[in-house]
């Protein structure tokens, strides 16, 4: 695969050159005084980016997948039941988790495709006059299927329910990419990684807890000793760690939340809207169907795409990284062979769209589906030239 061409998977994503050089640091010691200058404004930033004036952020060296269990086992208990969706692979790791730390979790399906089936939530939270649900779970953009959840739906649902559980946020490709309103929406925890929307090398497990979560994190807790909050919060304090961090990673967070800000948080929020309606204007040229249900789920972050029925759609992501050395994304679990994905996140601009668009198209063909070369890159044009327009009218 050519290092010169961007990659179109849902992360790790493009990574600007800025944050690059910013990542790569000589060794600092991180127990000098230097490091509080990287820690505690990558910490400032990620929680402006949350757009949360009351979150305590937390980042450990890990992935999104850290930040989930940093979530459950600082604010749950043996024995606690708690309430999930599920629809799609992610949501289904994260009941996964609850399930191996022994937690009793129950579980709303909804089909792969269909968001958070929010009236369902709302039915069996008001039913729980015992409270017996410590908290809820929730993934706000499910990366298998390309499906958006209403998270303010979801606090809505336990508002009405007068329920008092904790509410969960897998923000992992959403935040940073997507409106994400911690404190408008009531989340308790958010969680997210450092390789999707702040456009980083994986590594950094952030999670972000409410003061109602940092009070349940006082009385609970599973068993613990990395992901414990209260070592990270006692070593913050003190301007450093309970252990190594990893300070170039963090360099880099200080400067890519500075990024987001700088271009302006509904900028970021616009672009992204960009880029994800042009990729669809050109799935629908291509008459092909996207894996969310309709256009109230459609993520901006990245489009899970139907091939025909009896095509392996793993053909297309292992033709496209062979031939053209482009990266997409593969079907994950039961739309496994049945979708490819164009993640559209992080750094990425129209004309790198174009370019991932049209590299499918050369590959679908090559592949002998019935798609006409140039069809998908005309649609997303349009849709492009439109909004450049649009834009250059009103600065004007």
């Amino acid at each position: 695969m050519s290092l010169q061409n961007p990659v179109f998977i849902p992360g790790p994503t493009n990574m600007p050159e800025s944050l690059r050089r910013a990542c790569d640091l000589p060794t600092l010691d991180h127990r000098s005084s230097l490091f509080k200058d990287i820690l505690h404004p990558a910490r400032d930033g990620v929680k402006r980016v949350l757009k949360s004036a009351t979150a305590e952020v937390f980042i450990f060296p890990s992935t999104g997948t850290g930040g989930w269990e940093t979530g459950i086992t600082n604010t749950l208990s043996p024995g606690d039941t708690v309430l999930a969706a599920r629809n799609g692979m992610f949501s289904q790791k994260w009941i996964d988790m609850c399930q191996r730390h022994g937690l009793t979790v129950e579980i709303v399906d909804s089909a792969w495709g269909e968001g958070i089936d929010i009236a369902r939530f709302e039915e069996i939270l008001t039913a729980d006059s015992a409270h017996k649900f410590k908290a809820v779970l929730a993934t706000h953009s499910e990366t298998a299927t390309g499906v958006r959840s209403d998270i303010a739906g979801v606090r809505r649902a336990m508002d009405a329910a007068g329920h008092p559980a904790l509410l969960f946020v897998d923000g992992v490709s959403s935040i940073g990419s997507m409106p994400f309103e911690f404190d408008g929406w009531g989340v308790d925890v958010a969680v997210t990684g450092s390789q999707k929307g702040f456009m980083l090398p994986a590594g950094l497990g952030i999670a972000a807890f409410s003061p109602k979560a940092m009070g349940a994190a006082k009385t609970g807790g599973l068993p613990r000793t990395y992901f414990d909050i209260h070592d990270m919060a006692k070593g913050y304090a003190a301007n450093a760690y309970p252990y190594t961090p990893a300070v170039g990673l963090l360099n880099g967070l200080k400067l890519a939340s500075a990024m987001l800000l700088e271009e302006g948080l509904d900028n970021v929020f616009a672009r992204h809207t960009r880029i994800a309606t042009g990729i669809r204007a050109a799935v629908e040229a291509w008459g092909l169907d996207l894996c969310a249900a309709r256009p109230a789920l459609y993520s901006d972050t990245v489009s899970a795409i139907r091939t025909p029925e009896g095509f392996d759609a793993a053909r297309i992501v292992s033709h496209a990284s062979e031939r053209y050395g482009v990266a997409f994304g593969a079907g994950l679990g039961q739309v496994a062979g049945k979708v490819f994905r164009i993640g559209h996140l992080g750094m990425l601009t129209d004309v790198m769209a174009l370019s991932g668009i049209a590299t499918a198209e050369m590959v679908m063909v090559d592949l002998g589906l019935d798609i006409r070369l140039g069809s998908g890159v005309a649609a997303a044009q349009e849709v492009y030239r439109n909004t450049a327009a649009q834009m250059a009218l009103a600065a004007e």
